[in-house]
């Protein structure tokens, strides 16, 4: 069985990354890139059992590239989701686990 971690590495898109000239920035970047595929992970773990499974290019379309409006009004920041998005409740609901109140 191949680790999760390398099945998906084919999917990213690399062109962004920079060339690297010794091991401590090769070390950092893949660092990094671990950290955000977990977290995105989670996120999708956290938001419907369709999103826990899914690819990673499907999570960013999903629940991170939102089509939402910013409104600011009395210090407070709205974001306003459109009216029957498809991935509404799955974002919201990941919204408030993590956002929710202390226990």
């Amino acid at each position: 069985m191949r680790d999760p971690l390398i099945h998906h590495a084919p999917h990213r898109p690399m062109s962004g990354t920079p060339q690297f000239r010794d091991g401590l920035q090769v070390r950092t970047w893949l660092t990094l890139w671990a950290m955000t595929y977990n977290l995105l992970r989670a996120a999708g773990s956290l938001a419907s059992a369709f999103h826990a499974k899914a690819t990673t290019a499907t999570l960013r379309a999903h629940l991170i590239q939102v089509p939402a409006c910013i409104a600011r009004s009395a210090r407070r920041v709205t974001l306003h989701l459109p009216y029957n998005w498809p991935w509404q409740y799955a974002w919201t609901h990941l919204f408030d686990t993590v956002h929710g109140p202390p226990g």
